[in-house]
């Protein structure tokens, strides 16, 4: 069956690759970014299933003329992909308001804005699908990550509700939950950081953008296997919630399940004595 995506942040990563894995497919694909020089190849590939637009997560303007322009070129919407994201790090006692805000603009706000667009054609179509890219982070923390994490849980409880509430039309919803893939994600360059490092945070800071050093170019994930296993899951007639991706992601949340079960049975006599008497 040929489906019609509205893919949003393709300018790399998990976004370009499922377009390029979608189009070899034969299915149709509104592939968007903000920025529209990063898509211009993608419209000199001359496809017919295919159309490369501007959107800017940030504007709801830019979202409502992507989508609207997106479907009207191909007489609807059958699955959307909310991709587009970044990270900021900084501790939680220096985070600079600003680069706080447009974190959530970016990676929850417009999130929401572009399901709430794309929504009246997903709901008309007869195999509407949402998938909303998480991460593991989206189930765990560490120091200097909260900015970003808290983003991510942000998404997975945005991601519950609508899983309820598509239930009734029919839409399968599932977050995307990768841990370390060789993507751009942790390349320096694409990490926001503050201005100014507090002294006492800096060693801590060090260490977070040193890991980031470390890892990018030599992670484990291959890309391209998290976007043919989202390919796959819009054949499936029951599609998870949640797909973990990684074998580092699943250990990850495993772990995150035992500290849960640990804190609950350890408390349990506290919790449940809180009644009335």
């Amino acid at each position: 069956m040929q489906r019609t995506w509205f893919i949003t942040g393709c300018s790399a990563g998990f976004g370009r690759i499922l377009v390029e894995q979608l189009l070899e497919r034969g299915d149709k694909v509104i592939a968007t970014a903000r920025r529209p020089e990063s898509v211009e190849d993608l419209n000199r590939l001359d496809s017919p299933n295919l159309i490369a637009l501007p959107c800017d997560v940030t504007d709801r303007d830019s979202i409502n003329q992507a989508v609207e322009k997106g479907a009207a070129h191909f007489e609807g919407i059958d699955v959307l992909v909310n991709n587009a994201g970044y990270g900021y790090v900084s501790p939680i006692e220096s985070i600079e308001e600003d680069a706080l805000r447009q974190q959530y603009e970016t990676n929850v706000f417009g999130l929401i804005f572009v399901t709430q667009a794309a929504l009246p054609f997903i709901r008309a179509s007869k195999c509407g699908y949402i998938m909303n890219f998480s991460s593991i982070a989206g189930l765990t923390s560490g120091p200097c990550f909260g900015p970003y994490c808290s983003t991510k849980h942000a998404v997975e409880a945005i991601s519950e509700s609508l899983h309820a509430e598509m239930e009734p039309f029919g839409v399968k919803v599932t977050l995307i939950e990768p841990g370390l893939f060789r993507t751009r994600f942790a390349n320096t360059s694409s990490i926001v950081t503050n201005k100014n490092v507090m002294p006492e945070y800096k060693a801590k800071m060090d260490d977070v953008l040193g890991w980031f050093d470390d890892v990018d170019g030599t992670q484990p994930g291959d890309p391209a296997k998290v976007t043919q296993a989202m390919i796959d899951l819009v054949e499936m007639e029951n599609p998870p919630l949640r797909l973990l991706c990684g074998a580092d992601a699943h250990e990850r949340a495993l772990k995150k399940l035992d500290r849960y079960r640990a804190d609950f049975d350890r408390m349990k006599d506290v919790s449940c004595s809180m009644a009335f008497d």
